[in-house]
C-alpha cells in the first residue's frame, strides 16, 4: 500500500512522508538544540513586533522536574507556547525548556510534526512523561487542549479545562509540583464566534480526529471559515505572561491518583488560582493598552 500511495503523490508529498517515517513521536532525543535556537533567532522579531510580550515571574521557576500548566490560546498558531519557550531560552537556557505533551493528530502531519518534535514535542502519554521526569526535565502540557485554544472569544478570559484531569492525576503519581503559566491577550489575534462542540459530536470527529470543537472562525487571511482552521496572520496584540506560584498538594503518589475526590480537589485549586491571575493579567493589559506601539 505504501508503494502505490508513493507513486500517485508528488515529490513534495513523498518527502513529507518520509520525513514524518523518521521520527518517532514517542523519542525524546527527537529534540534538535541547534535547531530550537534557530527557531528562536527566527521567531524572536515577529513575536516581539505582534505580541510585544510582557513577563513576570521567572524567579519563581524551581530547579528540577515540575509540570508547567497553561492556559491554551490561539488555535495552531498557539503564540503563547512561543512565547513561553522564546522566554525560557533566552533567559534561562535550553536546559530548562521543557518537553511538550502534544495530541498525536499534529505531530502526523507533513511538515508540522517533524518541526514539532524538533523543538521537544512528543506524543501525550504517562509513558512519556515519565520519560521526562527521570531526565530531571520539566513537561509542559494544556489540560484544556482544543476547548480552549479554540474557545470562543467571548471567553477569551476564562481558563477552560473541561473534564481532563490527568495533569492532576500526573502530577500526584510522580510526586511534581505543578508549575501554571498564565497568559492574558494571546487568543486576541483572531475571532471565534462558536466553538463548535455541538457540531464536532454531530459530524462526529470528536470520534474520528480526536478533536472536541468544529469552530466558526474569522482570521486573515483566511477570512470565516468553518471547522479547525489552518494557521493564520494574527491581529497585533499585546500578550501579557505570568509564571506563578508552584502548588504543592499535601498527598502525593498512585493512590492519590486514584481518589476521584481528591483529584477534583487539585484541579479546582489550580484551575481557580489561574483563573484569577488570568483576570488580573487581562485587566493589567487593559490599563497598558491593549495592541503593541501604545
Amino acid at each position: 500500500m505504501y508503494a502505490g500511495f508513493e507513486r500517485g503523490t508528488s515529490r513534495r508529498a513523498r518527502t513529507g512522508l518520509r520525513d514524518i517515517l523518521r521520527y518517532d513521536p514517542n523519542n525524546l532525543d527527537n529534540r534538535d538544540p541547534e535547531f530550537v535556537m534557530r527557531a528562536v533567532d527566527a521567531l524572536e522579531p515577529s513575536l516581539r513586533r505582534l505580541f510585544d510580550p510582557h513577563i513576570y515571574g521567572l524567579h519563581r521557576i524551581p530547579e528540577g522536574p515540575g509540570l508547567y500548566v497553561g492556559n491554551h490560546n490561539g488555535g495552531l498558531l498557539a503564540p503563547d507556547i512561543f512565547i513561553m519557550g522564546l522566554t525560557l531560552a533566552r533567559e534561562l537556557g535550553l536546559d530548562q525548556l521543557p518537553y511538550g505533551l502534544a495530541h498525536e493528530l499534529p505531530l502526523k502531519w507533513p511538515g508540522m510534526g517533524p518541526m514539532l518534535m524538533r523543538l521537544g514535542a512528543v506524543r501525550a502519554s504517562h509513558e512519556n512523561a515519565r520519560k521526562i521526569l527521570d531526565r530531571g526535565r520539566k513537561i509542559l502540557v494544556y489540560p484544556g487542549g482544543d476547548i480552549d485554544s479554540m474557545r470562543p472569544s467571548r471567553d477569551r478570559n476564562k481558563v477552560i479545562f473541561g473534564r481532563r484531569r490527568g495533569y492532576i492525576r500526573l502530577a500526584l503519581r510522580e510526586s511534581i509540583p505543578i508549575l501554571p503559566v498564565v497568559t492574558a491577550g494571546a487568543h486576541s489575534g483572531w475571532v471565534v464566534f462558536s466553538d463548535g462542540r455541538g457540531l464536532a459530536r454531530a459530524l462526529r470527529v470528536d470520534r474520528l480526529l480526536r478533536v472536541k470543537v468544529f469552530p466558526l472562525v474569522l482570521s486573515i487571511p483566511w477570512g470565516l471559515t468553518l471547522g479547525p482552521p489552518p494557521p493564520y496572520l494574527p491581529v497585533p496584540t499585546r500578550v501579557l505572561q505570568e509564571f506563578l506560584d508552584p502548588i504543592h498538594f499535601d498527598r502525593l503518589g498512585p493512590e492519590a491518583a486514584e481518589d476521584v475526590e481528591y483529584v477534583e480537589r487539585c484541579h479546582l485549586l489550580v484551575l481557580h488560582r489561574m483563573q484569577r491571575a488570568l483576570l488580573r493579567l487581562a485587566d493589567e493589559r487593559r490599563k497598558l493598552g491593549r495592541w503593541p506601539g501604545r
